[in-house]
């Protein structure tokens, strides 16, 4: 009886937003309790105790996304609200728009390039070499990418994922090392490179990273949707004739 119970709890959508905001809450809550060092990121931490939970309770991913969908329909309106604090900066913004876009084209060939290479010179298969190319746009953008141009749209997400996570705990090492300051450099820097991951991280630290992090994250996405379908097939018939 009690074993029935858990079944239906944990099928309820209720299970899988309340699961989502409650490890969130504990991760953010580690994650301040280290200072927010980039180590202790709390998507890394939120999602390991969810991997966790879902094993335990033997719980299918498809169930749990299925029943947080809510969540993820909040991505949208989360994703244009970060038009307001970059709103104020628009003054700022007019003064570096040059350079950045400069950036922004040089991060995005720079990204496509190197994950196809990478991937090549590693013997990996043509399939994945697709799905590596859009790893720096968000997982909705990679994900239609690689489906459109014959990659592996479950291997694009995992990817994304892993290097905004990747970008979040190790980008202000990087930055420090090779003298980038200021946290409009920085930020956008993190949104073209880590996408959604870097600007939450971007956030963490002031209002204004994080503007720019969402601009480059945005800007990253649509470059990265025109550059990939026109750049990949060039390198397909380079490195797979």
């Amino acid at each position: 009886m009690m074993h029935d119970w858990i079944i239906v709890l944990t099928h309820s959508p209720l299970f899988s937003v309340s699961l989502t905001l409650i490890t969130y809450v504990i991760a953010l809550a580690i994650a301040k309790r280290a200072n927010f060092n980039p180590l202790a990121n709390p998507v890394v931490i939120a999602v390991a105790m969810i991997v966790g939970i879902l094993h335990l309770s033997q719980l299918s991913y498809a169930n749990y996304f299925s029943g947080a969908q809510f969540i993820h329909f909040l991505l949208g309106p989360a994703t244009v609200a970060m038009a307001i604090p970059l709103a104020k900066q628009v003054q700022h913004l007019r003064r570096l728009l040059l350079p950045l876009m400069f950036s922004l084209v040089l991060g995005s060939v720079t990204s496509i390039v190197s994950a196809f290479g990478i991937t090549v010179l590693l013997h990996g298969s043509r399939e994945l070499a697709i799905s590596m190319g859009p790893k720096s746009a968000t997982t909705p953008i990679a994900m239609a990418i690689a489906e459109k141009l014959g990659g592996i749209p479950s291997v694009s997400a995992v990817v994304v994922i892993t290097t905004g996570i990747i970008g979040a705990m190790i980008g202000r090492f990087v930055f420090n090392r090779i003298g980038v300051g200021g946290a409009e450099v920085r930020g956008f820097a993190l949104g073209v490179a880590a996408h959604g991951v870097g600007t939450a991280r971007a956030f963490q630290i002031s209002s204004t990273m994080g503007s720019y992090a969402g601009l480059g994250m945005g800007l990253n996405g649509i470059l990265t949707a025109i550059l990939t379908p026109l750049m990949v097939p060039l390198m397909l018939r380079l490195w797979f004739p």
